[in-house]
C-alpha cells in the first residue's frame, strides 16, 4: 500500500522565532488561535486575506497532526508576549495618561 499526505504547509520561521505561514507575514499562532475560538477556515481566510483556503486547512491540519510540539510552541510564544507587554509596560507605562492629558489641556472656562 502507499501512502501520500496531501496537507503540506511551508512555515517560515522569523529571527524573533515566530512561524508565519508560506510567504505571508501571517503568523501560525493566529490562524491556530482563530481556529481554537471557533472560527472556521472560511472567516480566518477572510480575516488574513493574504492567505489561501488551503493553506489554512493546512495549516489546521499541521496543527491537529502536532498538538502537543504546537501547543508548546503557543505557549512559548504566550510567554513571550506577556514579558513583551510588561517590558512596554515599564518603558512607556500609561499609568496617570488621563490625568496628564488633562493638565496638557487648555483652560475651557469663560
Amino acid at each position: 500500500m502507499m501512502s501520500v499526505s496531501t496537507s503540506e504547509i511551508k512555515l517560515t520561521k522569523t529571527e524573533g522565532g515566530v512561524l508565519r505561514i508560506g510567504n505571508t507575514r501571517v503568523s501560525l499562532d493566529s490562524v491556530i488561535i482563530a481556529f481554537n475560538q471557533g472560527s472556521a477556515p472560511e472567516q480566518i481566510v477572510y480575516d488574513y486575506d493574504t492567505l489561501t483556503l488551503a493553506e489554512v486547512y493546512a495549516a489546521i491540519s499541521y496543527y491537529l497532526q502536532n498538538r502537543e510540539t504546537v501547543d508548546a510552541y503557543l505557549a512559548k510564544r504566550a510567554k513571550q508576549n506577556e514579558t513583551l507587554r510588561e517590558a512596554n509596560e515599564a518603558r512607556f507605562g500609561h499609568r496617570d495618561i488621563r490625568e496628564r492629558l488633562l493638565a496638557r489641556r487648555p483652560d475651557r472656562t469663560l
